[in-house]
């Protein structure tokens, strides 16, 4: 592993190249924050997908991606002259200080980016320097910490971006209503709730197979998303990442399904053609292979 100057005589590299590119490439001096916008949130799906796969020369170089459009903001910020790298660093750490007073004890109060910071104020939690905090009591002061903050979010679910993918969005609402205590008492209550939830989908399905109006399938759908955000919840509750566990199931699927067309490309008849009865030993055979 590298030292900690080789560290940084590498992040200056980065700037300087970046530095470069701006100015002498043509296709760099042109981007603007909307124009890169797309091309992040590929990075940031290209990273995910290499975390998942655990494969780490991929994710080394896709961090390395990411961290390119990290620089490339930074540098056009510097350029109209809101902010810069040293800004976005700064902004970061003491965002971070300021939600761990297990860790730096109680911070200055405004936190971030304030230059009049320097009233004491001990934020929810505080404590001494290392002081002993569960896992779960650092993430309920995190969220409340946030609220707390200078430029932090007016409401609890206010930081939930309107853009992130709708599982990932129910589970972060979820974990931010936990955060100031919305939650179940014990984790088994959610099971309640996830059977209520299922029930009211099974009575809007039946009656949308006897009628197929609008408004019955207005009403399914309704008590689907209830459903899923339920079952979502247990997740949660569980400690289990949905997201994580549905990707897992996409692959197994992609796997099996892969090996049962390959199967009817080797003899020579097409799925089309092939029974469900046959199509599912194929399929029990790719699951013993795994």
């Amino acid at each position: 592993m590298h030292t900690r100057e080789e560290k940084l005589q590498a992040f200056g590299r980065l700037l300087d190249v970046m530095d470069d590119l701006r100015e002498k490439c043509p296709w760099d001096r042109k981007q603007t924050n909307e124009s890169l916008r797309p091309n992040t949130i590929e990075e940031t799906y290209e990273l995910a997908d290499a975390l998942i796969k655990n494969d780490k020369a991929e994710i080394c170089k896709e961090l390395g991606d990411v961290l390119l459009h990290i620089v490339f903001y930074a540098k056009i910020g510097s350029e109209t002259g809101d902010f810069d790298i040293a800004d976005v660093c700064n902004k970061l750490c003491d965002k971070l200080i300021f939600r761990h007073p297990h860790v730096y004890g109680a911070p200055c109060n405004p936190p971030v980016g304030d230059d009049k910071a320097g009233s004491q104020q001990t934020p929810p939690g505080g404590g001494p320097r290392g002081a002993t905090i569960s896992v779960d009591q650092v993430l309920k002061n995190w969220e409340q910490l946030k609220v707390k903050e200078k430029d932090g979010n007016k409401r609890v679910l206010s930081g939930v971006p309107e853009a992130l993918p709708s599982l990932i969005k129910a589970y972060r609402i979820q974990d931010k209503a936990r955060g100031v205590g919305f939650d179940w008492d014990k984790r088994e209550q959610v099971w309640d709730k996830v059977h209520e939830e299922l029930g009211e989908l099974e009575a809007e399905l039946d009656a949308l197979s006897q009628e197929k109006s609008e408004e019955n399938k207005r009403k399914a759908t309704g008590e689907l998303g209830d459903f899923i955000f339920s079952v979502i919840n247990a997740a949660r509750l569980y400690k289990l990442n949905p997201d994580n566990a549905l990707e897992m199931t996409n692959r197994k699927f992609i796997r099996r399904f892969t090996y049962l067309e390959e199967h009817s490309i080797r003899i020579g008849k097409p799925l089309t053609e092939m029974t469900l009865a046959e199509m599912d030993a194929i399929w029990n055979e790719a699951k013993k292979m795994e």
